[in-house]
């Protein structure tokens, strides 16, 4: 009744009167963080000769951090810079920028990017992996890509999200040295999801990394990889194996050739109050042509 008498001694509304009008949707800007950082023991070893690394040990490991500026112009054009602050493994942190592009997004099936952007394969593997902050993926971790470089991309989703591609143009070198060379690399990603949660993609990556042809870093061999993907992953679990296969991707300038090839294996279940149990492991062969007794397992 109180709410009844209430409502009633108000003013009456008058529909002539407008409403307010809601804020314009653009342009909008969005400023983010990402932190990745552990407190972990860590032992990389030799087995043949029992040499260590000199990062193993006992510590807290400021990996990455990340700040991100993305500006949307309108629903087609948008904008984004993205910092990047890690640990080069040299006794200090190095501040560059990772992202810097400009993005035209005809529609879903369309988008295209020019500057230093996403490349096909590390970040899509990221996404679905979920565990970056424990450990990169098997590619990125070994050195056998980059997560970001500069060039030309087009992606896109098609078929109702069920395809999902991106071809790059990209120049080689990756997002923190923006040198161009006679000639440009490629790298390419075709996903398929059947169903919601499953996964197969395939992908592949053919150039010279940005090496010349006429300097003194001169281009002798191609780098080449192929990648593929299974995978299967809802809020209650996953599991996931990725495989690759690369030719020169540590001999581009070197006579000699060699090849390397891995795979990575992961899983997680989910746990009341927002926990997980994660486990993963890989195994891989870096030098199947100069050195094919090396082995790395990690775990």
């Amino acid at each position: 009744v109180d709410l009844y008498l209430f409502k009633h001694n108000l003013p009456a509304y008058d529909r002539a009167t407008p409403k307010p009008a809601a804020p314009p949707k653009y342009p909008a800007t969005k400023i983010g963080g990402r932190f990745y950082g552990d407190f972990t023991s860590k032992e990389n070893e030799n087995e043949g000769t029992g040499a260590k690394s000199s990062d193993s040990g006992v510590g807290i490991d400021i990996k990455r951090f990340y700040f991100t500026l993305t500006h949307e112009f309108n629903e087609r054009w948008s904008t984004q810079f993205q910092s990047d602050i890690g640990d080069q493994g040299a006794k200090r942190y190095d501040v560059v920028g990772k992202k810097a592009y400009l993005q035209y997004k005809q529609s879903d099936a369309l988008v295209l990017r020019a500057g230093s952007a996403d490349t096909p394969w590390i970040p899509y593997m990221e996404g679905l992996y979920g565990m970056r902050y424990f450990e990169q993926t098997i590619n990125d971790s070994l050195g056998y890509g980059t997560s970001a470089d500069w060039g030309l991309h087009f992606l896109g989703k098609a078929l109702g999200g069920k395809l999902d591609y991106q071809v790059s143009v990209v120049n080689g070198k990756g997002y923190s040295n923006p040198t161009r060379t006679e000639s440009v690399d490629f790298e390419a990603r075709l996903a398929v999801i059947p169903v919601e949660g499953l996964t197969f993609a395939v992908g592949g990556y053919s150039g010279k990394l940005g090496n010349g042809t006429k300097t003194a870093d001169k281009a002798l061999h191609t780098a080449q990889r192929l990648n593929a993907f299974a995978g299967y992953k809802t809020k209650a679990f996953g599991i996931g194996l990725e495989y690759f296969d690369s030719d020169n991707f540590k001999n581009v300038t070197t006579v000699a050739e060699d090849s390397a090839d891995g795979f990575s294996a992961w899983a997680h279940v989910g746990l009341p109050k927002d926990w997980k149990v994660f486990a993963r492991y890989d195994v891989a062969n870096p030098s199947k042509d100069l050195n094919e007794k090396l082995e790395l397992t990690y775990y």
